[in-house]
């Protein structure tokens, strides 16, 4: 749930494909937020609302990717040939 608690970013394979997405807490403004052929898992809301990290296999590899609450700006902060897994925001 976003800090504010209006918002809710989960993950669904409703297209066939691990994607996330984000709904508020009525039901309401449902949104998907990625769209590749990877895997993305494990949505983590920044503490002011604005971000959300995730994991992806979108190269192929495991990595923790950052993104606007809008889905803009998708950014990769791991590059290694590590698995990155279960990104978590730390004050």
């Amino acid at each position: 749930m976003s800090p504010d608690g209006t918002k809710i970013a989960f993950i669904s394979d409703r297209d066939g494909n691990w994607e996330i997405y984000l709904v508020d807490v009525n039901g309401s403004g449902f949104d998907q937020l990625t769209d590749t052929v990877g895997l993305e898992m494990y949505p983590a809301w920044s503490s002011d609302g604005t971000k959300i990290a995730f994991q992806s296999n979108r190269d192929g590899n495991l990595e923790v990717y950052v993104m606007n609450v809008d889905g803009s700006n998708i950014r990769n902060l791991t590059n290694n040939p590590a698995e990155d897994t279960f990104p978590a925001w730390h004050p």
